[in-house]
């Protein structure tokens, strides 16, 4: 199978170009991508913004997803250059959780259970012409909502400490007003930090460093909740 250019590449998968309309996002260390599929045009179906789902393409690997090409800088480069302020992305990353969590579970029978996203932060929202869109389903599970706000708070305070990110200052405020937009959802809790800490700590993708700072992020969280 032919792909274009290497549009980017993260911690588990490289995106590649195939056309004006679609990339191919290819895993390198997955079996399939039957699940991930599924969460996207389950939550896609309820009007929650995510990338179109592409047609087949001859070739494809079992581990490969094609999707929406989108136009437009990430959450976390609009903060770095300036065009947005930390107050107006803490809002929009605290409102997608929101309607992402008045979602109905697609699978628990457990009634206060949601689809959760469980990596929601500033490098997984595009911002398109169109609005904000939300990018990289691989790790969503269904739980409890409190759960999926302590992940994107841990992750940006893990951020915050870690010294292999030289913009971690500039995270804090985020920070501050991501948890405060959050308190009117029920917050962080304690036990889902500790949750949350937990399963960052098992996630294979983080170096030493970032599973080094976990325990001090999770004290920063509850700090700055006043809990």
């Amino acid at each position: 199978m032919h792909t274009g250019q290497l549009l980017g590449s993260g911690r588990t998968a490289d995106v590649y170009a195939l056309d004006s309309s679609w990339v191919l996002r290819r895993y390198r260390d997955r079996s399939d991508t039957t699940e991930e599929l599924a969460v996207m045009s389950y939550v896609g179906a309820f009007g929650f913004p995510v990338p179109r789902i592409g047609p087949p393409v001859e070739g494809a690997r079992p581990t490969d997803l094609v999707l929406q090409r989108l136009s437009g800088p990430t959450l976390a480069e609009a903060l770095l250059a300036g065009r947005l302020g930390e107050a107006e992305a803490a809002a929009l990353l605290a409102r997608l959780l929101r309607e992402l969590h008045a979602i109905p579970p697609r699978v628990s029978t457990d009634p206060e259970d949601r689809v959760l996203h469980l990596d929601l932060h500033p490098e997984n929202v595009m911002l398109t012409a169109g609005g904000a869109v939300v990018i990289d389903w691989s790790s969503a599970a269904e739980g409890p909502p409190g759960l999926d706000r302590a992940m994107s708070a841990l992750t940006l305070a893990r951020i915050v400490l870690d010294p292999a990110f030289p913009a971690g200052a500039d995270v804090r405020p985020l920070l501050a007003a991501f948890l405060a937009e959050l308190a009117e959802d029920g917050g962080a809790s304690a036990a889902d930090l500790e949750l949350a800490r937990a399963r960052q700590q098992r996630n294979p993708y983080l170096t030493e460093g970032e599973r080094g700072c976990l325990a001090g992020a999770v004290d920063l969280v509850l700090d700055q909740s006043g809990a």
